[in-house]
């Protein structure tokens, strides 16, 4: 007779509520024991819940996307007499190849790096692109942002076809080898090239040359600026004390006609920032290998003036 034996999640300590990222198994599959059933990603690693005995699956209970806890059932379990009938047949069969002789010819084996080749199948893997899920930790995801990657268009060579660092740095070298025209990830921009610019017809200007990381993600992040919304920051700063030195010389510019406001304090304070932070007076030159480092301030101000609104530009 066979057993049902009920697999709950085991004890995985403080976490509750952890997401399914992959399910392995399905009813009718035989399994023996510490088979992986289904896995589970926190927010600091991933991990497999293992089968503890041999048997054939009855049902599955969860899916990817369900949140489990300890004590989670994940699936029904029938072992017993009628589970070792169906390795037996699995054995009989076993031996008719083993007469056929391949055993002696175990370069077989080394045919099965080929069955890594079908691992392309999971390039089109939909369910992924679908989910946005992907069998990759939590630190290599946070990697892929950083550098614009979709996880989905990865290839993971790991275990199980986890994605590993390597992974990504790899598919950011191919896509970076490829003709300019067919990177983009198939965003469908048309974008024009960009025009070379003479700054220094501005002003002076230095050249510095982009860290390897950069040239690398350059890419990918340009591709998210033209897609993904931008975002405005604000913040709050206590002028008490800049503005009561405001008022305390209003009256004394207003006596030569000037309106003394909170302005020239903002620009000046944005050139102070600018020659703190460079990168921010900065523009990519046009073949992408360098930024181009402003050593001069140009601020537009707009002006309402009786003739409309005109822009002087303050140096």
């Amino acid at each position: 007779m066979a057993n049902a034996i009920e697999v709950k999640v085991p004890d995985i300590g403080d976490f509750k509520n952890i997401p399914v990222i992959e399910v392995m198994v399905k009813p009718g599959d035989v399994i023996k024991a510490e088979d992986s059933l289904v896995t589970l990603e926190s927010d600091k690693s991933t991990m497999d819940v293992p089968s503890p005995a041999a048997g054939v699956v009855k049902d599955v209970r969860l899916k990817v996307g369900d949140k489990v806890s300890a004590g989670t059932l994940v699936l029904t379990l029938e072992a017993g007499d009628a589970v070792p009938a169906a390795p037996a047949e699995a054995k009989k069969s076993a031996p008719a190849p083993a007469v056929a002789a391949p055993q002696p010819a175990k370069p077989a084996p080394a045919p099965q790096p080929p069955a890594a080749a079908p691992a392309a199948a999971p390039r089109p893997s939909t369910d992924d692109t679908a989910t946005g899920l992907s069998h990759a930790s939590p630190s290599i995801r946070r990697f892929a942002r950083e550098l614009g990657v979709d996880l989905s268009r990865v290839r993971g060579t790991g275990p199980k076809e986890r994605i590993l660092k390597e992974d990504v740095q790899g598919y950011v070298k191919a896509e970076l080898a490829r003709p300019a025209g067919a990177a983009g990830g198939g965003m469908g921009f048309n974008l024009p090239p960009m025009q070379p610019v003479d700054f220094s017809k501005f002003g002076p200007v230095t050249t510095q040359p982009l860290s390897r990381i950069k040239k690398l993600s350059g890419g990918f992040l340009h591709r998210n600026w033209v897609s993904i919304p931008h975002v405005t920051q604000q913040d709050e700063a206590d002028i008490t004390e800049l503005e009561s030195f405001r008022k305390s010389q209003a009256a004394d510019a207003e006596k030569s006609g000037i309106k003394f406001t909170m302005l020239g304090f903002l620009m000046k304070a944005s050139v102070v920032a600018l020659k703190q932070f460079p990168e921010f007076n900065a523009s990519l030159s046009a073949d992408g290998e360098s930024l181009v480092l402003k050593n001069y301030f140009h601020i537009g101000v707009a002006v309402d003036t009786p003739n409309g609104l005109v822009v002087p530009v303050i140096r």
